[in-house]
Order: C-alpha cells, then structure tokens, then sequence
C-alpha cells in the first residue's frame, strides 16, 4: 500500500507525500491534563491548538468529550464498538478510510485512538511517527481554523482481547503465560516517586517499560531492534500473551504500538489500569523495582 506497512507508524515524508489522497482522514487527537485541585488532573481538550495550527485538511477528534464513556466513573473508558462506529462515521471514517492520527503533545493520545480503532476491528490506521512537532520541526506547512470530513457509513465489531479487565489482570498475576507491563515512569512504578493514583506501586508481578523511553530525541519511536531489546528485558517477547497499562489506559497504548510493531500476536490494554485498580484495597500492589 505504497509505503503504509501496518504497522502503526507512518512517517512525515510520507504524510505529506498523501495528504490529497482522496482516501486519507487526518486527525488531531490532542488532550491536555492540567493539574488541579481535587486532583489529580484536568482533562482539557486539545481543540484550541489544532484551530491555532494543524497539518492542512485535518480534523480533530475530541477522545474525553466524544469517544469515550460518560457514564464510567473512570475518565477516558473506551465505547464498545457499536457506540464508537457512528461517531467516528460523523467523523468521515468509513470502511475504506486509511486514517493517520497525531497530537500536538506526546504522542501518547494518538496511540490511544490508534488503539481504540485496532480494538474494534478497524485496521487501517497509523500514527504520525514524532507527531506535530516533528511535522513543523521540518518545516512542513500548517494550517489554521476548522476541517470536517464527509459524513461516512462505519460498521464495528469489538476485536475479542483487545481489552483487559480487572479480573483478568489479578487472573494474570503469577501466570507464566502473561506479562503484565506497566508502561509509568520508573519512580511511580516503583513507588519511590511522589505521584501515584492513591497507592504507591505497581501492580503485583507487573514490569515496567516506561512509554517516555520508546522514543529517542526527536519523539519519534526508536528503531525496532532498539524496542526489541527493551521488551526483551523484561520477558514480554517469549509470553503468549501481554496486557500493557498506565494511570487511565493512555500512556499503556504506546507501548501496545511498540509490541504491534514487533509482532506479538496478543497484546491488551488495560482500560481501567491504575485509576480503577487502586481503588479496590483487595487488589495486590507492590513497591520497588
């Protein structure tokens, strides 16, 4: 499909080699969490920087606002496909949409409507590898105001695994078959550092290969040996199965791209993650590395 490989990355050079493609759905998928109190964030939508400046014919697409569950105490719970089909069909996706995601922060908020896609069976989708900065540190043009794509029919079907539960993850728990990965910065995995979601730690038995180190300088992945050898360290490569989470199911979809791209065959996101876990006291933590 000249140059798109399927395996979730599209570069820069190729986007703006398509961009006229009549096939091509672009989107800003930008979120800001901005400290407050109660904490231990604000969700804000990325909406005002795209109006300011996107990559020309691309439309935004609010994750808090629009694709996720209202009705879940937890921010950021994914819709089942069948609710999430119809809005991204007002958006312009339809079954033959190749669909290019990126955000204008880290890259961690179009991995996660990258994941959510894969999830519920929608293949042809990519991130924008080093996202907007990336773009415009090449001096690629930029464009201000709104976009909306043509209206398009969308059918669904949740992809079975995709998603991890909270059972599933204490199931989890000692079973030589799973790698559970904790995709946090080191000090909260370990509880050494001062942010946590209300209990220090990590999930017990988790590992932890932090989504800021996927990247190298510029924010774009690292090459694929590079990311083998991380998930090689922890064991990810030889289980038959790996279920990657974070603080609400964000961050840990950057490091179900990175396995995607290495072809392991069964990776789940954890969409509750540490924001639900926490809350049950039964559930087993630990601290250290």
């Amino acid at each position: 499909m000249d140059g798109w490989d399927g395996r979730g990355l599209v570069s820069t050079a190729w986007l703006q080699a398509h961009l006229d493609d009549p096939d091509l759905r672009i989107f800003d998928a930008t979120v800001h969490l901005r400290p407050a109190t109660p904490g231990p964030y604000r969700v804000e939508s990325g909406r005002a920087d795209y109006e300011a400046a996107h990559i020309p014919g691309a439309a935004f697409l609010d994750l808090a606002a629009d694709l996720s569950d209202a009705a879940s105490p937890l921010n950021f719970t994914h819709l089942p496909a069948d609710r999430l089909a119809p809005a991204l069909g007002a958006a312009g996706i339809g079954r033959d949409s190749r669909v290019v995601v990126y955000s204008s922060t880290t890259p961690m908020w179009a991995t996660r409507l990258w994941w959510m896609l894969r999830a519920a069976g929608f293949e042809t989708v990519a991130v924008l590898d080093g996202g907007l900065a990336a773009w415009t540190a090449e001096g690629r043009p930029t464009e201000s105001g709104t976009r909306r794509y043509p209206p398009a029919t969308l059918a669904l079907s949740d992809r079975p695994g995709a998603w991890a539960g909270k059972a599933e993850v204490l199931a989890a728990i000692g079973d030589g078959g799973v790698c559970t990965i904790n995709a946090l910065p080191p000090g909260v995995h370990s509880g050494d550092s001062g942010a946590n979601y209300g209990r220090r730690g990590h999930i017990a038995g988790s590992v932890n290969v932090p989504y800021a180190g996927l990247l190298d300088d510029t924010g774009r992945y690292r090459p694929d040996t590079d990311l083998r050898d991380l998930f090689e360290a922890v064991g990810a490569l030889g289980r038959p199965r790996v279920i990657c989470y974070c603080g609400g199911g964000i961050s840990a979809t950057m490091d179900a791209l990175a396995l995607v791209r290495l072809g392991h065959p069964a990776v789940a996101v954890y969409d509750g993650s540490m924001s639900e876990w926490v809350r049950d006291p039964d559930l087993p933590m630990e601290t250290g590395a």
